[in-house]
């Protein structure tokens, strides 16, 4: 058997600062301008949008005090109708959508790697595209304030107030690409998350034994592959129906308004725990550092993680208790509702219980703390009565449910941020802070805080709806929303001193000695502030503690240095943290900041209306996503690389399982769920909605007859791609990509056939939805062909030997969902020329 066992013999200190010396020039980014745009380090990126959504988080608390401005009087001639409802609505799509998911994004691109014992995340590349989609389309969202065009809908865009009729002009598309255009950051932080944790861990560290913080990201990231689809889908149809006139939600032609409270339910209850869950992964890495005993109930939390993540998506419902829907519905989402109250008291009660046994410092990472347990448990109980259905529909739509997000979310999220700003700010800037500001800070924002919210509760109880601008008529809420006003800008006060507070340790702190917290896991396990690469040598069994410091440091782990000149990371089976093989990462490269640029031009094009110049857009788009399927190398078999004494390991290239093919199954995890989504609203609008079935519905047999045969071409492609993936058949890849290739055209055709067959899409809701399904498996069949074409490239350039395998696991992945959806979709269009 291998020797798994790291080297035990101390290196000379000239050696270990060669690893170093070593190490930097791999890892850093490039100097000046270039190192902006061309980074792909995932600390340089998790701080880039951590800062970026800071910035965000400012600019959405100055509209919130201009909201306040507005509702201390009762006759408030701040703000004109118009222009509060567009700030509103910005205010709320700011903070959810440009400042949380961003945020924790940030933080998980940053931390997990230093905690879970890596170089860096899985996929590089996709992290920066990531932070470029989310910048450029945040940038495009504010521009539309300073523009006059804001979305004045509300953050949840409900029909058909956000339908063509009553809202004209472009402000709506604004949202909806612009927002669609940020969740591609989403999808590409959960994929990269999901891959992360369970393949890029320390050797030896089993999943059951990391720490809770990579539970609890996990977690995250598995409810955003799930949760953030239906928002996309809904997106799509909207702006579908306002563009170009398909009907998905017009009841006068067979549309329904509730199918978009569906589908942005089922994204936007999930939502409150997918900001949670990484909160409360902070919690429990800071309350036993600070308690100075380990976490207690370590099963108990990750039983509690599992159950949230199952229930949260039972819960969208809870929103829609006042639209009409069936007693028995009511009676099983209010019960869901409640019941998940249950793994967040577990965890509740887990650190409060690991605070009673050991002995709480009160340094000011644990005020921050203090602050999330007195105002997330009020949430919590407001949630409760919220999820009562008879309470529910008294209080829905009104100032009550404001306060209550707000306890939720500034208790459950901002809170543990601002304990986790200053408790890993020395491991960023490698300082001491200031001290009394901080402390000062803090009491300004908890009190203003309840200041503003906790008098809401009473507003609302009193009548006082949501999103209205004056209320002349009801002097009893005006005391209430004065003082409300008031602790809004004490609140405001003590986030600006804050800020200064990091910004005076960023500059004059003093310098900060290695672990200062003394605290026992791997993240601190490395030199301040954090280098690139974090460790000269990766951790192996026995080494994930912060006692690994000294030993990492001279190169007595895993991988040291970087002597064959790579940025290379060790990967892990995913359940027992066996070694598997080493990958080689790519390095700095403006390729994602052009992928951004190509799509961020195709939603320009768009909310201009050049919808004649989109096809251009999406040239550039295929030619970018060409370039990052490119494979660098030839088919040479390279010999296994030397990890540590008595133990060596193939590169990626030889392997079966790779990252790759990890990321793709997350990816199709994504892609299925949107897929579903479009299920659910075929199956809702046919039985729910009115004015179906459609009129001169039916299916010629020439229709029959296409699709049949494009079924028939879709099952020859993925028989194709097994052929060229199959080391058997492997010299006869280049015949097989060319048959899968050819297969995939003559699928793409006869698609196209089926288009040109299609009734006119904007008469009723059942020929949008079969246009949709359409474009659905076109879009699929453009990918296999592009995957097809990226392995015969690959073959013909000598870059696939029988045990490289290029990109044909992929192309059969995507191969395989392309050939099952569209069965699907066939079966399901019969089915509803059957049941009309």
């Amino acid at each position: 058997m291998t020797d798994t066992r790291p080297a035990i013999a101390p290196n000379p200190p000239q050696r270990a600062i060669r690893l170093h010396r070593e190490l930097d020039r791999v890892w850093t980014d490039l100097p000046g301008w270039r190192g902006f745009l061309t980074s792909v380090n995932h600390g340089t990126l998790g701080l880039r949008f951590m800062a970026t959504a800071i910035v965000f988080f400012g600019i959405g608390g100055v509209l919130a005090m201009l909201i306040r401005a507005q509702l201390a009087t009762r006759d408030g001639a701040f703000l004109d109708t118009a222009l509060y409802n567009q700030i509103f609505t910005m205010h709320g799509s700011i903070m959810m959508f440009l400042f949380a998911i961003p945020m924790l994004e940030g933080l998980g691109l940053w931390l997990l790697p230093k905690i879970l014992g890596a170089r860096d995340m899985a996929f590089p590349r996709l992290s920066a595209l990531g932070y470029w989609c989310y910048l450029f389309g945040g940038i495009i969202i504010l521009l539309s304030l300073l523009a006059g065009v804001a979305p004045d809908g509300g953050w949840f865009m409900y029909v058909p107030l956000s339908g063509k009729t009553h809202t004209p002009g472009i402000s709506a598309d604004v949202w909806l690409l612009g927002v669609t255009f940020v969740e591609i950051s989403a999808i590409a932080a959960a994929v990269e998350i999901t891959v992360s944790i369970l393949r890029c861990r320390a050797a030896g560290m089993r999943l059951a034994a990391m720490p809770l913080m990579g539970w609890y990201m996990l977690g995250t990231a598995a409810m955003m592959l799930v949760g953030f689809p239906p928002l996309i889908l809904g997106s799509i149809l909207l702006e579908l129906e306002r563009a170009a006139g398909w009907p998905f939600f017009d009841i006068l032609r067979g549309g329904d308004p509730l199918l978009w409270q569906h589908l942005f339910w089922l994204f936007g209850h999930p939502e409150v725990y997918i900001i949670f869950l990484p909160a409360a992964g902070v919690l429990s890495t800071i309350i036993p550092v600070f308690a100075r005993v380990p976490i207690l109930g370590y099963g108990a939390i990750v039983a509690a993680i599992l159950g949230l993540v199952f229930l949260s998506f039972g819960l969208w419902v809870h929103h829609m208790f006042t639209v009409g829907i069936p007693h028995m519905a009511l009676a099983f989402f209010s019960a869901a509702s409640a019941l998940v109250a249950v793994p967040t008291a577990v965890q509740i009660f887990a650190w409060i219980g690991t605070m009673w046994a050991g002995r709480v410092t009160m340094r000011l990472p644990m005020l921050h703390v203090a602050g999330f347990f007195l105002t997330f448990v009020m949430g919590g109980l407001t949630g409760v009565m919220l999820a009562m259905v008879p309470f529910n529909w008294q209080a829905h739509d009104t100032a009550f449910v404001t306060a209550h997000l707000h306890y939720v979310l500034v208790g459950g999220f901002v809170f543990p941020m601002l304990a986790a700003i200053t408790y890993w700010m020395p491991m960023i800037c490698g300082r001491f802070r200031v001290r009394a500001l901080g402390e000062a800070a803090f009491l300004l924002i908890l009190v203003g805080f309840h200041g503003t919210f906790f008098l809401m509760h009473l507003t609302g109880l009193l009548g006082m709806p949501r999103r209205i601008d004056v209320y002349p008529d009801n002097p009893e809420w005006e005391w209430l929303n004065l003082i409300s006003s008031i602790g809004g800008m004490v609140m405001s006060a003590g986030f600006a001193l804050f800020a200064l507070d990091i910004a005076m340790q960023w500059l004059f702190g003093r310098r900060s000695r290695r672990n200062p917290w003394r605290a026992p896991t791997l993240d601190w396990a490395m030199a301040l502030p954090a280098p690139s690469y974090n460790v000269a040598s990766l951790p192996g069994p026995g080494r994930d503690t912060a006692d690994a410091l000294l030993p990492l440091a001279r190169g007595e782990g895993l991988l040291p240095g970087a002597p064959r000149g790579r940025r290379e990371t060790l990967v892990v089976d995913p359940g027992s943290g066996r070694p598997d093989h080493v990958a080689v990462l790519p390095g700095n490269t403006a390729l994602p900041i052009v992928t951004a640029a190509t799509i961020g031009s195709l939603v320009l094009l768009m909310l201009a209306g050049l919808y004649p110049l989109a096809p251009l857009a999406i040239l550039a788009i295929l030619w970018a996503a060409w370039r990052w399927g490119r494979i660098m190398g030839t088919a040479d078999e390279a010999a296994p690389i030397p990890v540590a004494p008595g133990l060596s390991l193939p590169e990626h290239y030889q392997c079966r399982n790779t990252l790759a093919f990890s990321g793709a199954v997350a990816l199709l995890v994504a892609d299925g769920t949107l897929y579903a989504s479009l299920l659910f609203g075929v199956a809702f609008l046919t039985v729910i909605a009115p004015n179906w079935p459609a009129p001169d519905s039916g299916l010629s047999m020439l229709d029959l007859w296409l699709a049949g045969g494009a079924l028939l071409a879709m099952a020859g492609g993925s028989l194709a791609a097994r052929l060229a993936e199959s080391r058997r058949t492997r010299p006869l890849g280049g015949q097989a990509a060319l048959a899968g290739i050819l297969a995939a055209i003559l699928g793409l055709a006869l698609l196209a056939g089926l288009a040109l067959q299609l009734d006119d899409p904007t008469r009723h809701a059942r020929n949008a939805l079969r246009g949709v399904l359409l474009g659905h498996a076109a879009v699929h069949g453009v990918i296999a062909l592009m995957m097809g074409l990226r392995s015969l490239a690959d073959i013909r350039a000598g870059r696939v030997s029988r045990t490289r395998r290029g990109a044909a696991p992929v192309w059969r992945l995507f191969g395989d969902f392309w050939l099952a959806t569209s069965a699907v979709s066939v079966a399901v269009v019969v089915l509803q020329e059957v049941l009309a």
